[in-house]
């Protein structure tokens, strides 16, 4: 540590003045000690008064300013409620550096000054004032390795929030989805917590029509100067809820509706199965043998073992699955031990390059067994849809087997992988499966509303 330097002799008694100084007035201060602490704490460790936080399943952040006025409207409003909500980034604010993402608590704007004004006369007019927001970048479990960044990322948003809530100074509350669960975006997780905090769960509580969205992930393609769409998440959500949807220029600026396109329409695809003719889509399969093997080949989702369940059990195949099984050489032995006791197998897995599937037919040649092939041709983004149905929605019908949500790379893989399979390889025959929604019309239901 350095010295401070001499700057000159210590003075000596003899030194010293022979009149005092002038003695100075003391003044009182007005700064309390609460309010030296709270200059000296940074800025994305301060909590405003009002702001309540709380976290839902280690995955949702929940953020309400002026909580007691809230409730106390949620009181005295007997008529169905009007929501109006809002996405955060892009939608009431933008980073006042021009960057594309803030660089810290401090770096916002209002996205356009009219902003705080509309929510002002949203909130006089009664209507219920609410920001739900995706969230990725903010982690709310705790992680040894990132825990420093984790929190000053949750600092920093927090105190974000809280800047924006107190300049709008409204009860106004905050749903942030920092994971990829029900909660995210176009999925409808946020709003159901929403309805329940408002004890508005009841069917007639809601005035839909009356309701609506504003977010800039619309789908919309490029114009002009202004580029694509990231995704259309924020439409597809309004659609899922079953409110308006509007644009941040749409709303805010009365810019007319620009068009968009939505890469995956789950009722489109519904309208295209429809239209399928049952011969041109078979669903039915028959024993061909009084022993051998099945091997499907397809994208995780595709149905694979709905088709098993649905159509092979009922014929008396056992099912072989690596997920279960864990590894091919245990899937191999299993299918050896169930074929010798005469039981005929279906192979449950993607088996989506010929190298896979070689495996395969060579245990049924060297058991002296046919093997026949059921391709299963679902798209990687209707597979990523049905992937999210099952997992997000865990029931006896749905999700009997408790599957997990999987990650897109797994569907790219397979598409990368993927090569038809032929004859040649050694197959008695190969059965095209294209994807047919089986299920109640409840179940229907949920699986037309947009999950990606």
């Amino acid at each position: 540590m350095s010295q401070r330097p001499n700057l000159g002799k210590r003075p000596s008694s003899s030194d010293r003045a022979v009149s005092p100084p002038p003695a100075k007035r003391k003044q009182q201060s007005t700064t309390t000690s609460k309010a030296i602490a709270s200059f000296f704490t940074p800025l994305s460790k301060k909590e405003h008064d009002q702001m309540a936080w709380r976290v839902v399943n280690d995955s949702l952040l929940i953020g309400r300013y002026n909580v007691k006025i809230a409730t106390q409207m949620a009181q005295t409003i007997k008529a169905k409620r009007k929501i109006a909500a809002f996405d955060f980034d892009s939608t009431l604010i933008t980073p006042a550096s021009g960057k594309k993402f803030g660089r810290d608590a401090t770096d916002w704007k209002w996205w356009h000054h009219s902003v705080p004004q509309k929510l002002q006369k949203l909130h006089e007019d009664g209507y219920l004032v609410a920001v739900l927001s995706n969230q990725a970048g903010i982690s709310l479990k705790s992680d040894p390795k990132t825990v420093k960044s984790d929190q000053k990322r949750l600092a920093d948003f927090k105190a974000k929030v809280s800047a924006v809530f107190t300049q709008l100074d409204l009860p106004i509350s905050v749903y942030a989805a920092t994971g990829h669960d029900r909660y995210r975006k176009p999925r409808v997780g946020m709003w159901e917590e929403l309805l329940e905090d408002y004890d508005l769960e009841r069917t007639e509580a809601v005035d839909l029509e009356g309701s609506f969205f504003v977010g800039d992930a619309a789908g919309r393609e490029a114009s002009g100067d202004r580029a694509k769409d990231f995704s259309c998440g924020d439409r597809n959500f309004a659609a899922n809820v079953g409110v308006p949807f509007h644009t941040p220029e749409e709303y805010f600026l009365a810019e007319s509706p620009r068009p968009f396109t939505r890469e995956f329409h789950p009722t489109v695809i519904l309208q295209q199965e429809a239209g399928k003719s049952t011969d041109a889509n078979p669903r039915r399969f028959e024993k061909a043998n009084p022993l051998d093997i099945v091997l499907f080949c397809g994208s995780p989702g595709a149905g694979k073992s709905s088709f098993y369940w649905r159509y092979l059990q009922p014929l008396g195949y056992a099912r072989i699955n690596q997920d279960i099984l864990k590894t091919r050489e245990k899937c191999i032995k299993a299918a050896e031990d169930l074929i010798g006791e005469g039981t005929s197998v279906a192979i449950d897995n993607t088996n989506a390059d010929q190298e896979t599937r070689a495996h395969w037919t060579a245990l049924a040649k060297r058991l002296k067994l046919p093997i026949r092939c059921v391709v299963f041709t679902a798209s990687s983004d209707l597979c990523e849809h049905n992937n999210a149905v099952r997992a997000l929605n865990i029931g006896p019908e749905t999700n009997p087997e408790q599957r997990l949500l999987l990650p897109k790379l797994a569907f790219a893989s397979f598409k990368k992988k993927y090569q038809e399979p032929k004859p040649s390889e050694g197959f008695q025959d190969i059965t095209i499966v294209d994807f047919r929604f089986e299920g109640s019309e409840e179940q229907k239901k949920i699986w037309s509303m947009f999950w990606l």
